[in-house]
This record gives C-alpha cells, structure tokens and sequence, in this order.
C-alpha cells in the first residue's frame, strides 16, 4: 500500500530536530512511546479497552462516507493501534496473539498508520455520537505522534514547522513582509474609512496580544481587518507580535512536544510586550490547543485568553453594527463545536450583522468537517480532500442560494472554496465571521 503523501526526507527533518530511527529499532520504539502515551492519557488507555465494535461511529463519519473505505471507519481505525496495544502491552495479547485480535507491528502495519491516520480529521464527531464516547481523535494524535518520533510526517508537517522555527508563522513570513502588510491594510482602511486605524506590530506595554492565523496576512486580509476596527471601536491598546503571528498550532496535529513549543512561544510574546490578555484570531484546532494545553502541558499563565468571536460577542452591545443585505450560513469548525466552546457566539455575531441567517443540517455539535482539517492540506491529498468534504458539500447544497458562507478557521477557508468547486456549487463571497463584522461595523459616525 503505497501512503497518500509524500514524506519528509530526513535531511528537511534535522532541520526540525528529528531523524529517522533505523528499521530495526521502529517496533520497539512504537511500543515504547505507545506505553508511554497509554499511561499519560487516561483517555486513550479507556479507548484501547472499551471499544465494543457496534459500528454507531461509521454512519456519523464523514471519512467513511466520503471514501467508503473500511479502514476510515472510527472503530477500524482505532483498531490500527489497538491490535497493537494488545500484542505488546497486554498479557492476553502476549499469549493469545491473532485469537483476542493482537497483530505483530510491522512495514504493513506503519504503512496503514500513516495512510488512514491522516485520513482522520480529528473532528470528533464520532465521539459526539459513540455510546461510550470513545474519542478516535486522541487515537490520531498518538498515532501522528508516534510516526513523528520516528522520523515519518509528512512533508507539509515538516516544512510549517520550519516555517515556524525560522518566522514564527506558518508562512514562514518575515517581520519586513508583515510589517508591510500591515501597513498595506492599514492604507485599505483609510481608504475606506478615512480613519487611521492601525495593525501595530511588537508595540511594547500592551494590554492586549492578538494572535491572527498568519493567511490573514496573506490570504484571507478582510478577518484581519475586522479584527483591527473592532479593537479601534472598542479603544483597545493592542498589538501583534512577529514571533508568533500564527493561532494555528501544528504541534497539535502530529508532534505534542512542537504543540509545546508553540504554546511556549505565545507565552513568551505576551509577557515581554506586558499583555494581561491574548486573543486568539480564527483557527480552529489553534484555539483548541490554547485553550486546552497552555497551562495543562506547559504550566500556569500570567493571563487570559479568549477568542476573537467569544470576545466579539461579549461585546456587541458596545458596537454599531448595520444589517448587511445578505442571506449568511454558518460552518461551524470542528473544534469550535466539539472542542472549545465556541459556538452559540458566531450565531449572536452573524445574526446582528445580516438580514438572513440560516442554519445548515446538521449544525453546532453535529456539524460535518470541512475534510481538510487536522492539517492534511497537502495537494497530494486534493483527491482524498474531496472525498472527505463530500457531507459538507451536501449540507451547503441544501441550502439554496446563499450569498456569504462564513466559516471562522483559516483551514476551513483553504478547504471548503475546493470542495463547493468540485461539487459545482457556487457561492460568491465565503470567509470569515469578522470580515462581516468589519464591514458591518459603523465607526465614523
């Protein structure tokens, strides 16, 4: 079975800290980080043990449905690791091998762990429905976790992580380049408002740090902008910081300790410009990983952190909002929904800055994934990608007309225009929640 991405060569690895450990040391160290995982996450060693193959998860998996694919099944998948587990870390396993479901951990085995754990989208949906709530999305982070600490990610992994190490974005964007961004959207704004609203950069004494996705420097400029006047109406003293002008945190999606890393950063951006408060732009897998694992992996924090549309709508009585002429659904991340709390407040957002809001089915909680999320944008993926985003394409279809999909998460925005593209659907305007605020909001009167 040939894996559905190219891998990282170990010498672009060095650059990034790993190597590739020799052939002959891959089973013992598989089953050495397994053992280590199984006993630090009390959520996975329950997952190896309870799983009752009722195949709930399967009808709920937008992976399943789009590849028809047995080993995308929730529970199959989940069985990659498990049969593992069984054979070396369990006594019935150790004895009893093919009969309790056991499997020796071979080439076979590492090709299907790097195949089908990177057609998960770690959207937990399967969770949401499962009896016993067994989350296969912890199983794909061990699983993405271990293939790293052998050296084997994919290459897209592994060039955002230099990116990170060398800029501090996944874009690997300089401090020139993001300072003329910057002041290229603050010459859009004047032009616009005719208010000098400013994007500051590494401005000391701050009170608060925003922390964007750094495709709102480049990609998606509109989510920025509506950042930047919504700190203007409310008289925030803000700033950005270079060393991490990205809420994304690929560490999350296949290395804890660069999940680590990254948190470690935003620590120590936010207490060098002296900010009380951070505010995590639109990423959804970056918000889970700050607000989850800040403080569970890398310690206690001298300040808060919130996100952009929570601290939006906490807000909104203290704004001018006009109703855009507009007919405005709602895609709602996967880990906003079913991760981090975010999710009645985009709907108190979108309702006070639109004519029409209409809901897509499922929603909130139940919501499909977009199919890119977890990071597996690869373009040698496009194919799978699409497979994967089918149930979302179905829920937007529904609908009819719309004139404007918002959807708050920069990978959601990368994802989604293709998919709606290769299932001929046609919406005009798509992006984030707070490039209606910015276009809503009333500033000069």
């Amino acid at each position: 079975m040939k894996p559905p991405m190219h891998v990282a060569k170990e010498t672009d690895l060095a650059a990034i800290g790993f190597a590739v450990s020799p052939l002959q040391e891959q089973q013992q160290k598989t089953v050495g980080k397994l053992n280590e995982l199984v006993n630090a996450m009390r959520s996975l060693s329950v997952i190896m043990e309870t799983c009752t193959k009722c195949g709930i998860c399967a009808n709920q998996c937008h992976s399943y449905l789009g590849t028809d694919d047995f080993n995308n099944i929730p529970a199959a998948r989940a069985d990659l690791v498990r049969r593992i587990y069984k054979r070396y870390l369990t006594l019935r396993g150790k004895y009893l091998g093919s009969y309790v479901g056991a499997e020796e951990f071979d080439d076979q085995t590492l090709t299907k762990w790097l195949t089908y754990f990177y057609q998960c989208n770690e959207c937990r949906r399967c969770a949401r429905f499962c009896p016993f709530g067994i989350d296969t999305a912890e199983v794909t982070i061990a699983a993405r976790h271990i293939l790293s600490e052998l050296g084997i990610m994919p290459k897209f992994m592994q060039g955002i992580t230099a990116n990170m190490i060398k800029s501090g974005n996944n874009m690997g964007i300089p401090k020139p380049a993001i300072i003329d961004c910057a002041e290229f959207m603050e010459e859009e704004i004047k032009e616009e408002t005719g208010l000098d609203i400013k994007i500051p950069i590494d401005k000391p004494n701050s009170d608060v740090l925003y922390i964007p996705s750094s495709a709102d420097f480049f990609t998606n400029i509109d989510t920025m902008i509506g950042a930047a006047k919504l700190f203007y109406k409310l008289g925030l003293n803000w700033t950005i910081s270079s060393s991490i002008l990205e809420a994304a945190n690929f560490g999350l999606l296949f290395n804890l300790k660069v999940m680590s890393e990254h948190n470690d950063r935003m620590k120590e951006a936010a207490l060098s410009l002296g900010a009380k408060l951070v505010i995590q732009g639109e990423c959804g897998h970056g918000w889970r990983a700050a607000k989850m694992y800040s403080e569970g992996v890398n310690g206690p924090i001298p300040f808060e952190i919130i996100h952009i549309l929570d601290f939006c709508a906490l807000n909104l009585d203290n704004l001018q909002l006009r109703k855009l002429p507009l007919r405005v659904t709602l895609h709602d991340p996967c880990n906003y929904a079913r991760a981090g709390e975010i999710c009645e407040q985009p709907r108190q957002i979108l309702r006070a800055c639109v004519d029409e809001f209409v809901e897509m089915t499922p929603n909130r909680d139940e919501n499909f994934c977009c199919g890119g999320g977890s990071g597996i944008l690869m373009d040698e993926m496009m194919e799978i990608r699409m497979k994967l985003g089918k149930m979302k394409a179905d829920q937007v279809k529904a609908l009819g007309k719309i004139d404007y999909l918002a959807m708050p998460c920069s990978i959601c925005k990368a994802q989604i225009p293709n998919v709606l593209s290769h299932y001929g659907i046609d919406i005009a305007n798509m992006g984030g929640v707070m490039d209606l605020v910015g276009k809503a909001i009333v500033l000069n009167e």
